[in-house]
């Protein structure tokens, strides 16, 4: 391996639940967009490339994060849908490719750092866990010493694993000569016919690839759907400041 990164922001998504018509990573934490605290933060690793993903309407993302490049996402067929569709400019990309969600702008550098090392390390798929204080909605990360097994939803996981309360935070660190290869295997036979970037982790394993988890604070890896939570990032924002 070697000491590559590129990274894929996930931009595609609308800000209707925050009542407003522009795209939700536009949306400002302390005057900033959360897309360009992103970029800023990982424009200190320094990383090689950036691609974001955005919307068929997503000029305004296009503008934000230029001088990088953007890819359409036509439809919405789920997180390793979106993920894919970098693949024309990421294929052959054998470093770190850290896939991090548009409105989790608090995610330090070094964070990805940690993460990129991981893979360095020889992980092949890398999540980025926490452990909040009300753990009940999110997806638990099932460990077996520092090997990464599985993802599970908290309405598909069994007494025993809703015990864990180490949690998914969404943000995903891959092997770039592993990551569309894993991804071209993710199926969409679910209720929702999309395509999860959660299920890298079973495709992986398949593959007799190896999985790893890092652990960051709960308060780096807070996102933003409602203005509410917008509101809180500002909060946690200030305090690091």
């Amino acid at each position: 391996m070697n000491n590559k990164v590129a990274a894929i922001i996930l931009g595609a998504g609308k800000g209707t639940r925050m009542k407003s018509d522009k795209p939700k990573v536009l949306m400002p934490v302390c005057g900033k967009s959360m897309v360009r605290h992103i970029i800023d933060t990982l424009e200190e690793i320094p990383v090689d490339d950036i691609v974001t993903v955005i919307s068929p309407d997503g000029d305004e993302v296009k503008k934000e994060v230029a001088p990088y490049k953007t890819c359409v996402q036509a439809q919405q067929l789920g997180t390793g849908h979106a993920v894919n569709c970098a693949k024309d400019f990421l294929a052959g990309f054998d470093g770190a490719v850290l896939v991090v969600f548009g409105d989790t702008p608090l995610i330090t550098k070094e964070t990805f750092l940690r993460s990129a090392k991981k893979v360095e390390e020889g992980f092949a798929v890398v999540v980025l866990g926490f452990r909040p204080d009300d753990p009940a909605r999110y997806g638990r990360l099932v460990m077996k010493d520092d090997e990464l097994l599985k993802i599970v939803e908290f309405k598909d996981a069994t007494d025993e694993e809703r015990k864990i309360n180490f949690c998914n935070s969404g943000f995903m660190a891959f092997d770039g000569r592993y990551l569309f290869k894993i991804l071209d295997k993710i199926g969409n036979q679910n209720a929702s016919g999309e395509f999860y970037l959660t299920d890298a982790i079973e495709v992986a394993r398949q593959m007799h690839l190896k999985c790893a988890a890092v652990e960051g604070d709960p308060q780096e890896v807070a996102s933003a759907n409602t203005l509410e939570e917008l509101a809180l990032l500002e909060q946690y924002y200030g305090k690091r400041k």
